[in-house]
């Protein structure tokens, strides 16, 4: 189908606004049914799209007609499908945790959870810098919202900081791309990159400004050192299915590095090739560092989520900074596993604090869970993914990620530091499984919440998929190398793109 690179745009784009309407918008029953269907649609589709794209290649969709590099450009290739899937999966999954009672916390949960959705799409699909900055906003909106449901003044504390800080992002964002725009006299990623070689002198420094101020804001969205300070507090102190979702958004930052540093500023950018790289070598290592530390001081499941999310992140950057395509076939992968796995633990350290009572998710002594065999299968499943035990994905994305290092140097660097943070992990989920499940005070509270079967359904689902990417794993492994060649190759990521343009 032609219009199907469109479709993870349009259909939480038009959910969205079809629960800002009466009757839809005074019935929250409704607006479930909506999400549900939605987030179905949005994920059948992306599925297709995937299909797609593996069968014919890439895809360029030109809205209006207006052919790049002057019209608005989405891009459908390998990488942005596949993340495109991963959001639509995560998504359906988050929102059936969320129909069980979550969404009850506030108003218009359901209508900002689908324009994040978009934003994230957006984000992922669009051909252009300036669009990215367009959906980067439209997901941050609908986040400063997400991020306050259920109300509260740790939320309200964490909200501010958030909002400060991306608001300081996107004018930095907006500064980086009107130097670009300076430069190059264009936006449009495939041009960006086939142009920035010819520059030279003041023109190619100005360039590298900014090129590296566009780093920054996307440091900030990735959670990379030293700019991950706002993440532990937020995303502890969001409501589950927020945070939960907001697994994959450190991964927008992170794409967002691999596609405008390997396609535009990579191995073909002249003056400015691998301009990102000594920046991202020691940012990375550190950030892998300090997310170590933070899981080893972590007082409760929800931060420990946060911290591991700090370490996936700074993972992945290493990623980035090794600048190979087996490096971006391994992030890819990793990038999967460790958005759904995180997304699990987020979700189930709800239902925890649900039954723990005043103790909530801190490491204390509490009263018994109403469903010990449940909870405890479900935390050790989660536990051996985010380590990087066997035989779950985390082992093998780790696996990949190691084995992804090319110099002495680099294994030097990398090795101790994702093996330390695993042990960090590992120490850690010990230390947490046995006070939360063998260190007990008083009866089982009859008051206590027990799981619902739509919530026991989600994690369910994002914790299988990690035993999934195991069994595919060779076959998703080839997919992700594919895409990393992709990216990695100018002919297909540039010029392919602009058939007009002379190589």
């Amino acid at each position: 189908m032609q219009h199907l690179s469109i479709f993870p745009i349009l259909i939480p784009l038009l959910f969205g606004a079809i629960m800002l309407l009466p009757p839809i918008s005074r019935d929250v029953n409704s607006q479930r049914v909506a999400s549900i269907i939605g987030t179905l649609f949005l994920l059948i589709s992306s599925a297709f799209l995937l299909y797609q794209i593996n069968s014919q290649g890439v895809q360029l969709y030109a809205l209006g007609g207006w052919q790049a590099p002057f019209g608005i450009a989405l891009v459908a290739d390998k990488v942005s499908s596949l993340l495109v899937l991963l959001t639509a999966f995560l998504a359906f999954c988050v929102m059936l945790y969320a129909v069980a009672g979550q969404d009850k916390g506030g108003a218009y949960f359901h209508p900002l959870f689908m324009f994040q959705i978009m934003g994230i799409n957006g984000a992922f699909l669009t051909g252009d810098i300036f669009n990215l900055f367009v959906f980067f906003e439209v997901l941050l909106i609908a986040s400063y919202a997400l991020l306050i449901h259920a109300g509260g003044k740790q939320k309200t504390q964490a909200t501010v900081h958030y909002v400060i800080l991306n608001l300081v992002g996107s004018s930095l964002f907006l500064f980086g791309l009107g130097i670009l725009y300076g430069t190059l006299g264009t936006l449009n990623m495939a041009d960006m990159a086939i142009k920035v070689g010819q520059l030279q002198g003041e023109t190619a420094t100005l360039a590298k400004t900014g090129a590296l101020l566009l780093l920054v804001v996307f440091g900030l969205k990735a959670a990379m050192l030293p700019m991950h300070f706002w993440l532990p507090k937020t995303y502890a102190s969001a409501s589950a299915p927020v945070a939960a979702l907001f697994a994959i958004m450190t991964k927008v930052g992170v794409y967002s590095i691999f596609r405008v540093y390997t396609v535009i500023f990579g191995d073909n950018a002249g003056e400015l090739a691998n301009i990102a790289t000594p920046w991202l070598w020691p940012l990375a290592l550190l950030t892998i560092t300090i997310g170590g530390i933070g899981v080893l001081a972590s007082p409760g499941i929800k931060t420990l989520s946060a911290n591991l999310v700090i370490i996936s992140s700074g993972s992945l950057l290493a990623c980035a900074a090794i600048n190979s395509e087996t490096a971006t076939s391994a992030a890819l992968y990793y990038m999967v596993h460790s958005t759904l796995a995180s997304a699990g633990l987020f979700l189930l350290a709800d239902i925890m604090c649900r039954q723990r009572g005043k103790a909530e998710d801190r490491f204390v002594r509490s009263r018994p869970f109403v469903q010990p065999k449940l909870l405890g299968f479900a935390f050790s499943m989660s536990a051996l993914a985010l380590i990087g035990m066997p035989p779950l994905s985390g082992f093998v994305g780790k696996i990949m990620i190691l084995q992804a290092t090319q110099s002495n140097a680099q294994t030097m660097w990398v090795w101790p530091l994702i093996l330390i943070s695993s042990l960090a992990a590992l120490i850690t989920f010990s230390r947490a499984g046995t006070t939360l499940f063998w260190r007990h005070n008083g009866n089982i509270a009859t008051d206590a919440e027990p799981a619902k079967t739509a919530e026991i359904i989600s994690i369910s689902l994002l914790l299988l998929a990690s035993p999934v990417l195991v069994l595919f794993g060779g076959d998703i492994s080839e997919f992700t190398q594919q895409a990393a060649q992709h990216l990695h190759d100018i002919q297909a990521s540039a010029y392919a793109l602009l058939p007009g343009v002379a190589q």
